[in-house]
């Protein structure tokens, strides 16, 4: 491959004129993506109301390829039914992810029964049928409910409200594989899980802390706000393993200048080892308190616990801090000082600080960092946790968790005049264990790939096979298709988010909560989510209950239910007439007064961990390429690593060599949890000697199944791995 030194540039432009002949012509997919829908892949916020393109401060034009991606996958031709007949569950488990992807839309109901060599279509009511037939055979604590942030707000909502008044608490969405780990440190901390500040404050931030993250790669749109930070002059440190070709320069398309010369976007670019992150951000406050740059009047009136913290950071050496993060006194001398020059400080992160087995503590030391200096609660800055799908925060907001906010709860029963299960409900490596000693037998998942996101890709496996029946909410073809099979298996077709028969609604992770018009369906099968949802719950519940399913099969009486039950969403009622986009109240902070019960922020301190790895092991990461979104993959390359394979492990040259090893080569990578045969070896001088890359969902294999004890969250990073010639 070419190597790539900027990202973005001509290469986007050249891509989305490729992209754009796939669907059908330039003038298609100008249409398709200027809809007033929200964006189907990251949840930075655009599209709605305002238009595609045009992200929450009115900006435009903002493109990314994950947008196309996703767009040109929707307008795919549909699957017919030969294909069932022709390919087998062995062929569905030989084709990569991407292959899958491409095989087309799915357009009718199909079904597998373990035994079986082959899926079969079915009809709607023959799918409705068996479901409902399933559901009443077994205990409602005998199944669970995965949610992804693909949804819209009225189905997550309803799916939740049917798997609670039919009798149970497992329910969980896909945040509990990703960003559950911000979401509970944030609560610890301030009270609240979601980010402190608008799209509006980061645009006037003068430094902006990008950690554990590769917006380049995965949240592109992100890279206008971090040029125009920049250009003011302002600071862009990263603090990353690896050094990633677009988060050093990037060439931002709409741009005509940046699009030519490129943009320089780190200011301050940092490699701890994999793992270091809690000793760094340790290490980077206890210097700013002996530059003395610290705001104690803040600290004094608006956070508890700043006494004890103060001490912790006074008592911790700094051999301790150097040894567990990878990083000399002089890199944190370096970024202490940047961060002590900022005057308004924007910290922002992925899943390269969640995805540890001390993931949340990662978290509260980000925000702890940023208390020290009062960036919390006042204008313009503040934290924010890059979402990774475009709805996964409504989601949580809707009530798609297992224990529901008490204000919901009590809301749900009063509204709905129902008693709902006080039970615990499962996170969703619970259910997955649940799964495999037979506790649950029944699975529902609303989009996402339950098993392509799971570690430990053979439990997962093994784990799904033990249900009687799981069911599959899909637009297009997943490994969860061909590897997460039930006894009996049934993925119902549903339609995308712009093919909706009714307007519905997602959250950003700015708060701000979008309007998407949905559209005309492309294809003759496909059903709407909110439909499939209330005819399986009237088929199960029937008359039984207070609520008319049928009724609930409306958009906008979901909605006016939602405006009742969540605190916040009172104006949702009316979004379908008025049009009017909104902020959710009570979330950003601009006065440092926080949800908790004193009001004030909770400071915390924390013992920093030692790095993993044992003599002749590596730390691996799983990582995603440019050309994935989460565990769907649009292209086998990975053009920003200059990579132009997946089953492959990125090396440094210097460990290549340490190794006996060298590029290309076949090699044995195994971990606690498996070995993957086969793989090649990949000499890559980007990143932290010691430290190893493969690529998520296939390095799943070898992600042992460790969590974080608060979150629940898997530890995808951080994995000691022994790498041998083949």
């Amino acid at each position: 491959m070419r190597k790539i030194t900027t990202g973005g540039g001509w290469p986007a432009v050249l891509y989305t004129l490729r992209k754009a002949r796939e669907m059908g012509g330039f003038w298609k997919m100008w249409q398709a993506m200027r809809s007033k829908n929200a964006c189907k892949t990251c949840a930075l916020g655009m599209g709605g109301q305002k238009g595609g393109m045009v992200n929450e401060a009115g900006s435009f034009p903002e493109v990314c390829k994950k947008s196309l991606q996703a767009m040109a996958s929707d307008l795919q031709a549909g699957i017919r039914s030969e294909f069932w007949q022709k390919y087998s569950i062995g062929q569905l488990k030989s084709l990569s992810p991407r292959e899958l992807e491409y095989c087309g839309r799915l357009v009718e109901p199909v079904i597998h029964e373990a035994g079986n060599s082959h899926y079969r279509p079915i009809s709607w009511d023959d799918a409705f049928a068996r479901i409902a037939a399933r559901l009443k055979s077994v205990q409602p604590d005998e199944t669970f409910w995965y949610f992804s942030g693909r949804s819209s707000n009225e189905a997550g909502f309803l799916l939740q409200l049917f798997a609670r008044i039919y009798g149970t608490n497992n329910i969980n969405n896909c945040s509990f594989y990703c960003h559950q780990a911000s979401g509970v440190g944030l609560t610890s901390v301030l009270g609240t899980g979601t980010a402190t500040l608008t799209l509006e404050d980061v645009e006037h931030a003068d430094c902006i802390f990008l950690i554990g993250g590769n917006p380049a790669s995965n949240h592109p749109r992100l890279m206008s706000t971090l040029k125009h930070i920049r250009r003011r002059g302002g600071e862009v440190i990263v603090i990353n393993p690896v050094v990633e070709t677009g988060l050093v320069n990037f060439s931002v398309p709409s741009d005509p200048w940046s699009l030519l010369f490129g943009t320089r976007i780190a200011s301050l670019y940092v490699q701890p080892q994999i793992g270091g992150d809690l000793a760094l951000l340790t290490g980077i406050a206890k210097k700013i308190l002996e530059l003395g740059q610290h705001d104690p009047a803040f600290l004094t009136t608006a956070c508890d616990g700043w006494s004890e913290w103060k001490q912790h950071l006074e008592s911790i050496h700094w051999s301790e801090i150097c040894e567990k993060s990878g990083v000399g006194i002089d890199e944190i001398n370096a970024i202490a000082r940047r961060y002590a020059r900022s005057k308004n400080t924007v910290f922002a992160w992925t899943m390269g600080i969640t995805h540890h087995a001390h993931g949340v503590e990662n978290v509260e030391a980000i925000a702890n960092l940023a208390l020290m200096r009062g960036m919390v609660g006042r204008p313009h800055a503040g934290l924010m946790p890059i979402r990774g799908h475009s709805n996964i925060q409504g989601m949580g907001t809707v009530g798609v968790t297992p224990k529901l906010k008490e204000v919901i709860f009590e809301r749900l029963q009063s509204t709905f005049h129902v008693a709902l299960p006080k039970t615990p409900g499962r996170d969703t490596m619970a259910c997955m264990d649940g799964s495999l000693n037979r506790e649950l037998k029944f699975g529902f998942c609303l989009g996402g790939n339950l098993f392509g996101s799971n570690p430990d890709a053979a439990y997962a496996a093994k784990a799904l096979s033990k249900l009687d029946q799981i069911v599959y909410l899909s637009t297009t073809l997943n490994t969860g298709h061909a590897h997460g099979l039930a006894q009996e298996t049934i993925i119902l077709p549903v339609l995308a988010r712009d093919e909706e028969p009714e307007p519905t609604t997602q959250e950003s992770m700015f708060n701000y909560m979008r309007l998407s018009d949905g559209g005309l369906p492309r294809h003759t099968g496909p059903l709407s989510e909110i439909h499939v949802i209330a005819e399986i719950a009237q088929r199960v519940l029937q008359r039984s209950g207070p609520i008319d399913w049928n009724e609930m099969k409306s958009a906008q009486k979901i909605r006016e239910s939602l405006a009742k039950v969540v605190p916040g969403l009172e104006s949702l009622a009316t979004i379908g007439e008025t049009k009017q986009e909104f902020q959710i109240p009570g979330r950003t902070f601009h006065t440092p007064t926080f949800p908790t019960p004193s009001g004030r922020a909770q400071i915390k301190c924390h013992e920093l961990p030692s790095l993993i790895g044992a003599p002749g092991e590596f730390r691996l990461m799983t990582i995603r390429s440019e050309g994935q979104f989460n565990t769907v993959v649009y292209e086998d390359y990975d053009l920003y690593r200059n990579i132009d394979r997946r089953d492959v492990i990125l090396m440094h040259p210097e460990d290549l060599q340490l190794a006996g090893l060298f590029d290309d080569q076949r090699v044995v990578v195994k971990s606690a949890a498996g070995e993957m045969v086969g793989f090649r070896t990949r000499a890559f001088k980007n990143i932290r000697p010691g430290n190893v890359m493969m690529y998520y969902p296939e390095a799943n294999i070898l992600v042992p199944r460790s969590l974080d004890p608060r979150s629940k969250t898997p530890a995808f990073k951080a994995i000691p791995v022994t790498i041998k010639a083949l």
